[in-house]
């Protein structure tokens, strides 16, 4: 069903890239705080990124009633945040899927299916796409599993799931949509896979940073402090960290040193969210750490310098 790559061919197009890297976001906006700062830290960052289209991701939690309201303020958060960018959409946001895959053969359609579908099968093989994903992997998986080729001309570079050495995969990314997330690891697409538990877990910050380097220093830093600060009471802050974890994905295209990888076989994810070896698995490559205090140096310069 699947293109076949070359480990050849995989080694090459999972090298760190040289130069300016051509990019769509998919991002469960409002599920989190995290994807704020990641989805800022894209966008400002143009001498790296260029950052072409963002796709609203389906969340399920207490901040939605269900997939499809999840991906709604999703959308409406993202086009909260280009405002404060003073960025015009302008065709640049889509909306995703509003269900998750229930069944590999019948992946659902949306606006962000269709638009990485057409991109991705534009590109050229020597210029990759690259899709970075901060959510659920259900609006790539479903482009995927509708036009196969596109893993040809593409690079996806994915926040989800437990590092290996863990007995289970499970975490909130990777455990919404489980056929989506299989099928990222199965497909034999080019993939960059960012742990949450184990790896990026130490992405922290505390309110009394946030205010010390992002407090009054325009609307954006004030609404990223703030929205922070809601998540926890006054009482409550006494040793309180945030985990920003989402800002790993910008952060490896930015600077590979920030995020050292290595090489290794795709895992198996089982059906009961753990990981398994399985013969003869393509290669991907996957993320061992992430270097905390010039990840955060970054994003709060490139933050405090917006007008």
């Amino acid at each position: 069903m699947f293109p076949t790559l070359s480990d050849e061919s995989l080694r090459s197009r999972l090298a760190w890239p040289e130069g300016r890297v051509r990019m769509v976001l998919d991002t469960d906006t409002y599920n989190e705080v995290d994807d704020q700062f990641a989805l800022c830290h894209a966008l400002l960052s143009p001498d790296r990124l260029q950052v072409d289209a963002i796709y609203a991701a389906p969340f399920h939690n207490n901040r939605s009633a269900g997939a499809e309201d999840g991906m709604e303020k999703s959308y409406e958060e993202i086009l909260r945040l280009l405002g404060m960018l003073g960025v015009e959409d302008d065709g640049f946001v889509f909306r995703g899927s509003r269900e998750y895959i229930s069944s590999a053969a019948r992946p659902p359609r949306s606006e962000a299916v269709t638009d990485l579908i057409e991109r991705a099968s534009a590109s050229s093989e020597d210029d990759p796409l690259y899709v970075v994903a901060i959510g659920a992997i259900t609006n790539v998986s479903a482009a995927i599993l509708a036009e196969p080729s596109i893993i040809e001309k593409i690079v996806i570079v994915w926040l989800g799931g437990a590092d290996v050495h863990r007995g289970s995969a499970r975490e909130f990314n990777l455990g919404q949509d489980l056929i989506a997330s299989q099928t990222v690891f199965d497909c034999g697409v080019p993939l960059v896979h960012i742990p949450c538990r184990n790896v990026t877990s130490h992405l922290h910050t505390t309110i009394p940073e946030l205010e010390h380097y992002l407090g009054g220093q325009g609307r954006l830093c004030d609404y990223l402090v703030d929205i922070v600060k809601g998540y926890v009471s006054d009482a409550g802050r006494y040793g309180w960290s945030k985990v920003i974890w989402d800002i790993s994905a910008t952060a490896y295209l930015i600077n590979g040193d920030w995020v050292p990888t290595h090489l290794a076989p795709s895992p198996v994810l089982t059906d009961d969210f753990r990981w398994a070896v399985g013969a003869d698995r393509h290669t991907i490559r996957a993320a061992t750490y992430v270097k905390r205090d010039p990840i955060f140096r970054d994003v709060f310069t490139k933050l405090t310098a917006v007008d």
